[in-house]
């Protein structure tokens, strides 16, 4: 996925030549990365994060942005676009000029440093709704929003007394569309809920990257024209507060993507338009009877999908998915909208998989799908859920051995990194996960993980959010949809072993470089075929690594436990 930081600028060069621009990437990052030793520079220009906007008006050649190569219909440029392997830059990203060491967690939920994540667009045109302000070098972020001007927690407070299940364990896992600086999830963190918010890299710049400088999950993304990265009946709520997604345009396809994702029994809660429009349709620069017509054919579409109107004040409104299979059974009837959508895709299938106009029906076999018959939070977590017997090899008695070898490798790996476990390390990724084991057993410290299961292994993901935790499919031989700097911890378990036939290891590891902060942390478990190699390959991308044995003390195996530096290019002041 082509981020913004992977994007190079020209080099300074007081030369009159015109250089055309093809000839400038070659010389950029045409140098190859062996074994991590080499940079792409030129006359000591490394790579930054500003993106090209302009190239001299002498030259002739005029590079056009990689984004309008695709098409704008349904947002469709937005979406996850990776370059071809010859495209692929291979360099480290430096941070930005005065880059600082990110506040720890709590006090991040409430600020950062203005240097780490400097944009400056959100802030002036959402500052009146109290998003955030900046003040002297820090980012505030009072919890305001477009549909809560006097603060999250009240409305949150109002979004709880319609839901009584987000008080008791029952609602555990959210997902939030169109996120804003994730004001919302960060909330809900400490109310026991743990919400994955989600935004693409729009003209509010960096939605995203200010959430998981917060210290609040979130990822890269859009409902367009493919499928979230998430397996079928995985959340149990999801929100949109006034997220600008057109619900009742193209067939209802981004609310069919909702209720795929959404497990039965779960809530759908959306403020702003077109709910109240009897008292809000004035500043919405429209007409009541337009509103009228638009929330009509909303309650319509949600109740072709076995929605249900579950709780209504003011402006918030929210449906629930149906568990009763009486109303999919309706869907059958010959020539109604939505259909029932056929075999012919996997209904967890979520890596670049188009979304249908059709709903992915829950199976009725599976009888502790609902939110009603799973476990409450924090209970769910240690209960083996129904849903592993379709893993193969998948048990009661693998779940639990999995959970028993967790909490012993963790015991380990406390030892080998004492930074594990305190405020040091709050934003993790167990790169990829089984069955969400690791995460698991740091359930109780001050972070979250992100639980990534590859595209190409057995699908675990719907078992990781039946415990109650959070996670995404990814490919290791492209970027992850996040920005630079953003995770404090990485954690691989065997996956250079499981992968190196498909995906080159210095790519995964410039990956590796690219997502975690300065001063970061990496736990690399690998066979001790591949350690030195990665060793050698991490020295060049100036990480410190010292081998460990791991809590078995075997000689096939080993541990690796690296830290990136912060290093700034010479270019910074």
């Amino acid at each position: 996925m082509k981020l913004k930081d992977d994007k190079p600028i020209r080099p300074n060069d007081k030369s009159t030549k015109v250089v055309p621009m093809a000839i400038m990437f070659v010389v950029l990052c045409g140098f190859s990365f062996y074994l991590g030793g080499i940079f792409c520079s030129e006359k000591n220009g490394f790579v930054t994060e500003e993106v090209v906007k302009s190239v001299e008006s002498s030259q002739k050649t005029v590079s056009t942005p990689r984004w309008m190569k695709y098409g704008r219909h349904r947002l469709t440029f937005m979406e996850r676009h990776c370059p071809a392997a010859f495209d692929r830059k291979e360099c480290l990203i430096p941070p930005p000029d005065g880059y600082k060491e990110p506040i720890r967690w709590p006090k991040s939920k409430n600020e950062c440093w203005y240097r780490n994540v400097p944009y400056d667009w959100i802030n002036k045109q959402k500052s009146n709704q109290h998003w955030l302000r900046k003040e002297g070098e820090k980012f505030y972020f009072p919890g305001g929003g477009t549909m809560f001007p006097n603060g999250v927690s009240a409305y949150v407070d109002l979004m709880q007394n319609l839901i009584p299940g987000m008080k008791d364990g029952t609602v555990r896992t959210a997902i939030d569309t169109g996120c804003g600086v994730a004001s919302w999830g960060g909330d809900l963190l400490d109310r026991g809920i743990l919400t994955v918010s989600l935004a693409p890299r729009d003209n509010h710049e960096a939605q995203v990257q200010f959430a998981l400088e917060r210290g609040i999950p979130a990822i890269l993304g859009i409902i367009s024209t493919q499928r979230l990265p998430f397996p079928s009946n995985s959340f149990d709520m999801a929100h949109c507060s006034r997220c600008l997604i057109p619900w009742t345009e193209f067939g209802g396809i981004y609310l069919l993507e909702v209720h795929r994702i959404l497990r039965p029994g779960g809530f759908w809660v959306l403020s702003g338009p077109p709910v109240n429009y009897e008292n809000r349709w004035r500043g919405w620069n429209t007409t009541v009877g337009e509103q009228k017509s638009d929330y009509e054919k909303l309650q319509e579409l949600l109740t072709s999908m076995c929605f249900k109107l579950y709780n209504k004040k003011d402006d918030i409104a929210v449906w629930q998915k149906s568990s009763d299979n009486s109303c999919y059974k309706k869907l059958d009837t010959p020539d109604n909208y939505p259909p029932r959508c056929d075999d012919g895709t996997e209904p967890d299938s979520g890596w670049y998989t188009p979304l249908r106009p059709c709903v992915v029906v829950p199976d009725p076999k599976i009888k502790k799908l609902s939110l009603k018959s799973i476990a409450k939070w924090p209970e769910r977590l240690n209960v083996a859920p129904e849903r592993i017997s379709d893993v193969r090899g998948g048990s009661d008695g693998a779940f639990k051995h999995d959970d028993s070898k967790w909490k012993s490798r963790v015991k380990h790996y406390k030892k080998l990194l004492p930074a594990l476990g305190t405020n040091k390390i709050r934003n993790v990724m167990d790169m990829n996960t089984a069955y969400g084991g690791f995460a698991a057993a740091l359930i109780n410290d001050p972070l979250w993980v992100m639980n990534v299961v590859s595209s190409y292994a057995p699908n675990t993901l719907p078992v990781v959010y039946d415990r109650g935790l959070v996670g995404t499919f990814q490919d290791w031989c492209e970027a992850f949809s996040t920005y630079p700097r953003t995770y404090d911890l990485l954690h691989v378990d065997g996956l250079f072993t499981t992968e190196s036939h498909r995906c080159e290891m210095k790519h995964v590891l410039l990956e590796m470089d690219r997502i975690l902060r300065p001063n970061g942390y990496a736990i690399i478990r690998e066979s001790s075929y591949f350690v030195d190699a990665i060793a050698t390959i991490a020295k060049g991308m100036k990480w410190g690594c010292h081998k460990e044995a791991t809590e078995y003390d075997i000689e096939t195996e080993k541990v690796l436990i690296c830290q990136k530096k912060l290093w700034y290019s010479k270019q910074s002041s």
